[in-house]
C-alpha cells in the first residue's frame, strides 16, 4: 500500500509544484493512517531516510511542512555542495549523479568557485520529488505540521495539520529529521544548544565556559543575471543602512581593519554563479548572515524572526543593486514557489543536539585511531569538510573562539549519534544528531546530512523489520547494509568504489585491523588507507588479537603473507588446508590479485582480501562505543 501517492513527474517546475501540492489535498479530517516508519522533516536528511527506509521494504511516510523535499539545498536555496567530492557515497552520490544527468556532466556544474556542484534549487526539488515518486513504498505528505506526538504501545502517534484539515499516523518507528529538532524537544529528549565547555568535551579549542551562542543564520536569496541596461533593482528596504555592507567586497575598507580577505566585488558575485545565468547569494563576509536563535522559539516568534533575516538580505541585495552598481541583477524569476521569489526557509546552520548513546566530538573526529573508544568502528555517514562556523553576525563576535576552517581529516559519524538514550522507536538526523557544537561545523554539511538520513532510514528500516528498538539493532548489520546500498561506511579517499576490494578494504577498516591514516592538504581532508602498502605482521597480529584474544602475537615473520593468513583461517576456522588454498585461489582470480609466493609479503589490499574471504573478521559484534562484544 502506498500512503499519498506522489503524481507522476512532471519536468516542468509549474506542474511539479501543482503535483506536489495535490499530495495534501486527498486527506480527510482527522483520518488516521499507519505505517512502519515516519520521517517528519523533509529537508536532506528527512528526504532521503524515507528514500532509504522505502527501499528497505517498509512502509514509510514522509510529513514535511514546506510544498518541497531538500531543505537546505531546495527551500533554503543553498544549491551549492560543499564538500564530499572524492567519497561518493550512497544516495549523495545518485543525487549528484541526477545532478549531473541534467545539465549534462560534472563540468557544466562548477560554475561557481565555491563549489564543484552548483544547481538551481527548483532543479534538485524537481530531482528529489523524482527519487521519492519512483519508490512504492514512499507516501510523501508536505505542507504538513506537526501538532503532538505522543508514544503509545505500539510506537507512536503523530497528529498533523495540512491545508486540507488535521489527520493522524500512527508508526512504529519515527525519524525526526526537522531543521531545528523540534521532535525531539516535544517527546523529551535532552539535547543541547549552543558551545560546550572543554572541561565537558575535552576539546582543546572550545570556550572553557558553554554558552548559548549558535552559529549564523542566512536568509539565501537567487539573483538573475539580465540584459545590461534593464534594472532590476527593488525597493529601498526600510531602515537600510549601507554601512553594514562596506567591507563586502574590496573597495571601500581595508582589509587590515577586518582581517579578513577581500575579494574583487565581481569575483565575489562569482561565488555562488549557478548554471541557468542565476547567482545564490550566501556570502559572508559584511554580506548576508545575520545572527538570530530562533530555536527555542514559537511558531510566531520564529517567523517574525525570519522575516527579520529576510529583510536584511533585501537590504543586502539592494546593496549590490546600488553601491555596487548590479542593477541588471534581479531576483530570480521561477525558481522559488513563493510571491516575493525567496526561499520558503532561511539556512539554519545549527539546531538542537540530542544527547545520544554516543557523542561524537572533536577528539573522536580529528584522531579517531587514538581515542579510548573506537567509534570510527561504528561509521555510518562519511564527510570531509572543514569544521566551517559563521559568527561574524554575532555582536560580540571578537570575543568568541576562532573556529574557521579549523583542519580535519575525513571522517565517519558513529551509529550512535544517532540514537537517543533512553528513548525507543526514535531516530534523530539532520543536524540534530549528537555532535559537539564544534563538529556540527562540519556535519551540518549537505552530503553528511544526506547520508545521515540514508543511515537514519536504514536503522529504522531494520528495526521495523526485526521488531527490535533501534538501539538493540546490529550495528554491524546497519553497516553492511549501507554498504549494498553503495554507501561509504570509512571514509577512505584513496580506495575508490571501483576498486574490487573496495567493499573488503571496507570492513577491514571498520575493524580497525587495518587503520588509516588521516592528513590535511590545505582546504583537502582526507583519510587515506595505502593500499598498495606492504603489511608488517606484528601490528597486524596486536590489532587482530583485539577482535580474536587467542590468537599468538608473537610470529617470526616481519610481513603478513599468504602463508601467514591461511595458518589464522585454520585455527580460527577449524577448517582443513585444501579448503583454505581452495578459497584463497578462488579470491585470486576473483579479485585479480598479483600473489606469485605464498611467502611473498602482501599490501593492505590484498591482506583486505583474504582476511575478509577467510576469517571475516566483519561479522563479529561491537557496541556503540566501537567496543568488541566477546561471547564470554
Amino acid at each position: 500500500m502506498r500512503y499519498f501517492p506522489l503524481k507522476p513527474y512532471f519536468s516542468t517546475f509549474l506542474l511539479l509544484t501543482l503535483s506536489l501540492l495535490s499530495t495534501c489535498l486527498s486527506v480527510n479530517q482527522n483520518e488516521i493512517f499507519k505505517c512502519d516508519v515516519l520521517v517528519i522533516g523533509g529537508g536532506a536528511s528527512g528526504a532521503m531516510a524515507g528514500i532509504q527506509s522505502a527501499r528497505l521494504g517498509r512502509e514509510t511516510i514522509l510529513a514535511e511542512e514546506t510544498v518541497w523535499l531538500g531543505g537546505m539545498v531546495t527551500s533554503a536555496g543553498v544549491s551549492a555542495i560543499d564538500g564530499n567530492y572524492n567519497l561518493p557515497s550512497g544516495l549523495w552520490e545518485e543525487f549528484r549523479q541526477n545532478i549531473y544527468h541534467h545539465y549534462g556532466g560534472p563540468d557544466s556544474v562548477k560554475t561557481g568557485w565555491v563549489s564543484n556542484v552548483m544547481f538551481e534549487p527548483n532543479v534538485a526539488a524537481n530531482i528529489l520529488a523524482k527519487m521519492a515518486t519512483d519508490e512504492p513504498n514512499l507516501g510523501v505528505k508536505l505542507q504538513s505540521r506537526l501538532i503532538n506526538i505522543q508514544k503509545f504501545a505500539e510506537g507512536w502517534q503523530a497528529e498533523f495539520t495540512g491545508s486540507d484539515g488535521n489527520f493522524t499516523i500512527e508508526a512504529g518507528i519515527v525519524i525526526d529529521a526537522t531543521e531545528l529538532g523540534d521532535v525531539s524537544k516535544v517527546v523529551g529528549i535532552p539535547y543541547d544548544i549552543g558551545m560546550d565547555s572543554r572541561n565537558e568535551t575535552g576539546e582543546d579549542i572550545a570556550p572553557e565556559k558553554a554558552n548559548n551562542i549558535i552559529q549564523d543564520m542566512t536568509y539565501v536569496v537567487v539573483l538573475e543575471e539580465f540584459e545590461a541596461g534593464i534594472d532590476k533593482t527593488i525597493p529601498k528596504p526600510e531602515n537600510y543602512d549601507p554601512s553594514l555592507f562596506y567591507c563586502t567586497c574590496a573597495g571601500r575598507c581595508s582589509q587590515d581593519t577586518i582581517s579578513r580577505t577581500l575579494w574583487d566585488c565581481d569575483q565575489m558575485m562569482r561565488y555562488g554563479k549557478l548554471p541557468g545565468n542565476k547567482y545564490m547569494i550566501n556570502w559572508p563576509i559584511y554580506g548576508n548572515d545575520y545572527y538570530l536563535n530562533a530555536i527555542e522559539q514559537d511558531t510566531d516568534e520564529r517567523e517574525r524572526m525570519y522575516q527579520e533575516a529576510k529583510w536584511f538580505t533585501k537590504c543586502y541585495v539592494y546593496y549590490l543593486q546600488t553601491e555596487l552598481g548590479y542593477r541588471n541583477f534581479g531576483i530570480a524569476e521561477n525558481v522559488f514557489p513563493t510571491p516575493d521569489g525567496f526561499p520558503m526557509i532561511p539556512y539554519h546552520r545549527e539546531s538542537r543536539r540530542i544527547k545520544g548513546m554516543v557523542q561524537f566530538t572533536l577528539n573522536d573526529l580529528a584522531k579517531p585511531f587514538e581515542q579510548p573508544s573506537a567509534k570510527y568502528r561504528t561509521g555510518i555517514a562519511v564527510g570531509d569538510y572543514a569544521v566551517d562556523h559563521h559568527h561574524a553576525a554575532y555582536p560580540d563576535y571578537k570575543n568568541l573562539p576562532d573556529l574557521h576552517f579549523y583542519p580535519i581529516p575525513s571522517y565517519s559519524i558513529p551509529l550512535g549519534a544517532l540514537i537517543p538514550k533512553n528513548t525507543e522507536n526514535f531516530i534523530v538526523a539532520e543536524k540534530s544528531i549528537s555532535v559537539t557544537n564544534l563538529v556540527n561545523g562540519t556535519t551540518r554539511l549537505q552530503p553528511v546530512c544526506m547520508l545521515i538520513g540514508q543511515a537514519a532510514g536504514t536503522l529504522a528500516a531494520l528495526a521495523s523489520e526485526n521488531n527490535v528498538t533501534p538501539s538493540d539493532v546490529s550495528i554491524r548489520s546497519v553497516q553492511d547494509m549501507l554498504l549494498q546500498s553503495g554507501a561509504f561506511i570509512m571514509p577512505y579517499a584513496d580506495v575508490d568504489k571501483s576498486d574490487r576490494a573496495f567493499l573488503p578494504i571496507q570492513k577491514i577498516g571498520a575493524t580497525g585491523i587495518l587503520k588509516g591514516q588521516g592528513v590535511n592538504i590545505g582546504w583537502e581532508n582526507k583519510t587515506l588507507f595505502y593500499p598498495d602498502s606492504i603489511v608488517s605482521t606484528q601490528p597486524f597480529l596486536e590489532a587482530l588479537s583485539e577482535i580474536y584474544p587467542e590468537i599468538s602475537i608473537r610470529n617470526g615473520q616481519e610481513r603478513v603473507t599468504v602463508n601467514l593468513l591461511r595458518n589464522l583461517a585454520i585455527s580460527q576456522l577449524n577448517l582443513t588446508k585444501e579448503k583454505v588454498n581452495s578459497e584463497i585461489d578462488k579470491l585470486v582470480a576473483d579479485y585479480q590479485l598479483y600473489i606469485s609466493d605464498e611467502n611473498e609479503p602482501l599490501d593492505r589490499r590484498e591482506v583486505s582480501v583474504l582476511l575478509d574471504h577467510l576469517i571475516n573478521p566483519f561479522v563479529i559484534p561491537v557496541d556503540h562505543s566501537g567496543q568488541v562484544i566477546s561471547d564470554n
